[in-house]
C-alpha cells in the first residue's frame, strides 16, 4: 500500500528505495507500478554506526536506479554492496544460518552467555544473543511467522520465538536472552532463561550435554561459510569478494 501510493505521487524518475531486510523487493516494485524505479537500500542496525548498506536489485531495477542508490550510499559515507533479491538477501540470509546453529546449541546445553563469549573471543563484535536483544527479538519473530519458506523444524529459532511470545523482546522491554533492568541498563545473565531453555529442550526431546567453545565457533562460522557458498552459486552475490566486504 505504501509503495502503491509512492508510485502514484512521486515525480517521474524518483528512486523509490525500501529499507526492508526480508520483504520481497520485486513484490514491492510491482505494487508501485514503477518496477524500474524501485531498489532495496538495506541499512544494517544500528544504522548510525554500521557502514554497510545492501543495494538490492530487483528483476526490473534500472541501471540508473542502481547507480543512484550507490551514489547516495557513498555520499553519506557508507559502503554499498549490490546483491540480488531473495529472502534475507545476503547478510540476513547468512545470519539465519549462523543463528540456526546457536539456537540449536542453546537447546543442546550451551548457555546464552557461553555462546556470546565464545564468538566474541573468536572476533565478533557482539555475540548473537546480545545482537538479538539489541535489534529486538520481536522483529525476527514477526518475520519468521510470515516466512513461507522457513525450515520445517520445531527447533528452528525456538528460543528466540519463545522469548518473544513471552514479551521478552530484549533491551527495549528490559528482558530478552539477558536482563537489562539494572541502574545502568547493563546486560546481565538471567536464570529464568536457563529454566525456559531446559523446559523447552525437554518438550522437544533434545538431550542436553556439555558443549565446548570450539564447537560453538565451528558450527556458527561454518554455517556462515556454507550459506555464503550457496548464495554465490545461486548468483545472489556477484563475486566472493562482495560477501567478504559485506561481512
Amino acid at each position: 500500500q505504501v509503495f502503491a501510493r509512492l508510485g502514484a505521487f512521486a515525480k517521474p524518475g524518483a528512486v523509490l528505495a525500501t529499507n526492508t531486510s526480508t520483504l520481497d523487493v520485486d513484490a514491492i516494485a510491482t505494487a508501485s507500478g514503477r518496477v524500474d524505479d524501485v531498489v532495496g537500500m538495506h541499512f544494517f542496525s544500528p544504522a548510525h554506526v554500521m557502514r554497510l548498506v545492501e543495494i538490492v536489485r530487483g528483476r526490473e531495477t534500472s541501471r540508473a536506479t542502481l547507480a543512484t542508490a550507490l551514489a547516495v550510499t557513498r555520499r553519506i559515507g557508507k559502503i554499498g554492496v549490490t546483491v540480488g533479491n531473495c529472502f534475507g538477501f545476503v547478510g540476513n540470509r547468512m545470519l539465519y544460518a549462523y543463528g540456526r546453529e546457536k539456537e540449536l546449541m542453546l537447546l543442546e546445553g550451551a548457555t546464552p552467555e557461553q555462546i556470546d563469549k565464545a564468538l566474541q573471543d573468536f572476533g565478533m563484535a557482539m555475540g548473537p544473543n546480545a545482537v538479538g536483544d539489541l535489534a529486538g527479538l520481536d522483529i525476527g519473530w514477526q518475520v519468521r511467522r510470515e516466512w513461507s519458506g522457513r525450515p520445517d523444524d520445531p527447533r528452528f529459532y525456538r528460543m528466540s520465538d519463545l522469548l518473544a511470545e513471552l514479551g521478552r523482546y530484549g533491551q527495549k522491554s528490559g528482558r530478552g536472552f539477558y536482563r537489562y533492568d539494572g541502574p545502568g541498563g547493563e546486560r546481565t545473565p538471567d536464570p529464568e532463561v536457563l529454566e525456559l531453555i531446559r523446559a523447552e529442550a525437554a518438550r522437544l526431546s533434545v538431550p542436553q550435554r556439555e558443549i565446548h567453545d570450539g564447537e560453538i565457533v565451528g558450527r556458527c562460522v561454518f554455517a556462515l561459510i556454507n550459506e555464503g557458498a550457496a548464495i554465490l552459486e545461486e548468483g545472489i552475490a556477484l563475486r566472493a569478494s562482495d560477501i567478504d566486504t559485506l561481512y
